[in-house]
């Protein structure tokens, strides 16, 4: 998984990786170079107090160097920004594919695990790659490069390695395979750290409200625990690494040592060439080292990418067309036929053969008791998720064939939960409409009642507005949410329970101001308050996913038993009629 996801994203690259690839190449030789330099230095200009022969080579050895530096600059430069490159890349792509879920697949993966995923995860696999740059493309040169000038120094005396070297090898990969499913619950426990932090940032207010202060601390002293011991146990793991590694280092030279000093005493090798041996050997060591340090972290890599191809490679379920209708009346004219719509694993239908029809300049309201299926009804139209049977028809055309576009324009929605962006007054309005002018602003917020108090905000439309909207009330965002919409001026508008926060002369008022300002288009309103939909031109009744009733209030009130326990819930018999 993770080769084929850094093969996907590497692709565009390929100049700069082969540039790489070559510095790297050019670094390592000379790094091999030196010590085979040094050691004749020893040999022919120290033991022999040759200083012109030390001068030249040393000269010789400096430019080496020089290249060795300059190479090394440039390998790190290409790597570091090639690496960066690749991390954005995946950051757009996981991004891009979670702006096209439905709601139904991010319910699915969950908002903080597509957080994870989005950050932890790709820097993870983004930092795996800038250390194979660095490190993994020259450590199986140097490996190699130096076994072979090892052999070049002394054969016999080379024999230590067939001993080394399998050694690291079978300690390292012992090690690494122990860590990788340590790797992939320390992931879902930094999930599960972030869903809990997320959830009591969220819910401070009703945390707050109930006292439960100590309650959460023990739920993220719980689950902070958990990753705290798994990322001991990966930390024992890379601590046992280097300490075995550098037994193996420091058995393997004074083996060397020993063995040298008797070849040196019997006049079969000079002391220069131990000298360059020793260094050859750590050379060796330091490439399986950096292998090492490679190994540890492909494991987590490895789960991070298995977590980020799980995203890419989930398909939405809410499908662009393929051959997307681009224009339509713009009449507002909204159908709904025989619409089913069942959640993933769910066992019953949420909504069952759902018929409604809502006609420009009339206003069509929802109503039912709580889980009878309204927002869902009403998610359906702007495709926040699509229908399991039946069609949704805006201008006589199903939604699922509409340009997604061309749909947002026609079709406006203010949902349950209003959500307003870290910015401004101003920039939340223009959010559906980025030409609107100031005097547009200011007249969609005296439509929605928001005028006054926006007004009394310093610096009026330039009044910052905090993330989610937290520095407003719960009934200034929903005014704020009303008056965006409004901006847009879209053909059909649905409401979705948007008065609840609102007092009674509010909510009246802002629906009488509605009525004049949405009079040619079609309206929709979900509401539990009776007082709030009962002069709607048509009123449909849903009891547990279905339509038990449709006319107006006077005559559902006389016909229909379930839309009359709903308002006598609310009101008395005269307080109805």
């Amino acid at each position: 998984m993770l080769i084929r996801l850094l093969r996907t994203h590497l692709d565009p690259y390929k100049k700069p990786i082969a540039l790489l690839v070559l510095l790297q190449l050019l670094q390592t030789c000379a790094t091999l170079y030196l010590p085979t330099l040094n050691a004749d230095i020893i040999d022919n200009g120290v033991v022999n107090g040759d200083t012109g022969y030390i001068l030249e080579f040393g000269g010789i050895m400096i430019a080496v160097s020089l290249v060795q530096v300059v190479c090394n600059v440039g390998a790190v430069y290409f790597g570091a920004r090639t690496a960066a490159a690749v991390g954005r890349d995946m950051r757009a792509a996981v991004f891009g594919r979670v702006q096209s879920f439905s709601s139904r697949e991010v319910g699915h993966f969950g908002a903080p695990s597509l957080i994870t995923r989005t950050t932890n995860d790709v820097q993870q696999v983004q930092m795996l790659t800038l250390m194979a740059f660095t490190l993994m493309v020259s450590a199986p040169i140097m490996c190699f490069g130096g076994i072979i000038m090892a052999l070049g120094q002394d054969v016999p005396l080379s024999a230590v390695l067939l001993a080394v070297v399998p050694v690291l090898g079978v300690s390292v990969s012992l090690i690494v395979r122990k860590m990788r499913p340590l790797f992939r619950t320390m992931q879902t426990r930094l999930d599960t750290v972030n869903r809990v932090l997320r959830e009591q940032i969220t819910g401070n207010r009703v945390i707050r409200a109930f006292v439960k202060d100590d309650y959460e601390k023990g739920r993220f002293r719980g689950a902070n625990t958990e990753l705290t011991d798994v990322s001991l146990g990966t930390g024992r793991l890379m601590a046992l690494m280097f300490p075995t590694v550098m037994t193996v280092v420091n058995v393997s030279s004074v083996a060397v040592v020993w063995f040298g000093a008797h070849r040196i005493d019997d006049g079969s090798l000079q002391i220069g060439q131990l000298t360059a041996f020793l260094t050859y050997l750590m050379q060796i060591v330091m490439a399986v080292m950096m292998a090492t340090f490679m190994f540890m972290m492909v494991p987590r890599a490895e789960v991070c990418a298995e977590r980020i191809e799980e995203v890419l490679g989930t398909q939405t379920s809410v499908v662009p067309p393929l051959s997307p209708v681009r224009e339509l009346r713009r009449s507002g004219h909204l159908e709904v036929r025989g619409a089913d719509f069942t959640y993933p694993g769910a066992e019953e239908s949420v909504l069952n053969g759902v018929d409604l029809v809502a006609s420009p300049g009339e206003t069509t309201a929802i109503i039912g008791s709580t889980g009878s299926g309204k927002s869902t009804l009403l998610g359906l139209v702007p495709r926040l998720f699509d229908v399991t049977d039946g069609t949704v028809l805006v201008d006589g055309e199903d939604v699922r064939g509409i340009d997604p576009v061309l749909l947002a324009k026609t079709v406006s929605m203010v949902p349950q939960k209003p959500y307003l962006f870290s910015g401004t007054v101003a920039t939340n309005l223009r959010y559906g409409n980025p030409d609107a002018t100031d005097e547009e602003l200011w007249h969609a917020l005296e439509v929605a009642q928001a005028k006054e108090f926006v007004s009394k905000l310093e610096g009026g439309l330039n009044a910052p507005i905090a993330q989610g909207g937290t520095n407003v009330s719960g009934g200034q965002r929903q005014r704020l949410a009303i008056a965006r919409t409004l901006v847009q001026r879209p053909e059909i508008y649905l409401f979705d329970d948007s008065f609840s926060a609102l007092d009674y002369a509010t909510d009246a008022a802002l629906r009488a101001a509605l009525l004049r300002e949405t009079r040619e288009a079609t309206v929709v309103i979900v509401a539990q308050r009776v007082s709030t939909i009962r002069d709607a031109d048509r009123i449909v009744v849903l009891d547990e996913g279905r339509v038990v009733g449709t006319g107006r209030h006077h005559e559902l009130m006389a016909e229909n038993e379930t839309y009359r326990e709903i308002v006598l819930s609310q009101l008395t018999e005269a307080e109805a009629a």
